[in-house]
């Protein structure tokens, strides 16, 4: 039948889940935690800019592409299952 697509798609998303904690894991974005609690109730009236660099462009392009890909996964599961329940 169509399990092979959803078994498919369930461990890409997986594998892409477990990259993006790793991901997150090796830049810090899990340290101080008892900081960013308060950053809600911090009085800031003029927000600092934040300059983006090189970097941190292509790490938006990537999570770009893999929301795009995810997308592109999910409407071919959906092809390959209306397809096959005819």
């Amino acid at each position: 039948m169509y399990f092979p697509y959803f078994i498919a798609y369930m461990l890409a998303g997986f594998i892409i889940s477990l990259a993006v904690l790793f991901w997150a894991l090796r830049h810090g974005q899990f340290q101080d935690q008892e900081r960013l609690r308060y950053l809600p109730l911090a009085d800031r009236s003029h927000p600092s800019a934040i300059k983006a660099g090189r970097l941190n462009r292509l790490e938006g392009y990537l999570m770009l592409g893999l929301a795009c890909a995810g997308l592109m996964c999910t409407a071919a599961v959906l092809f390959f299952t209306l397809w096959r329940w005819r």
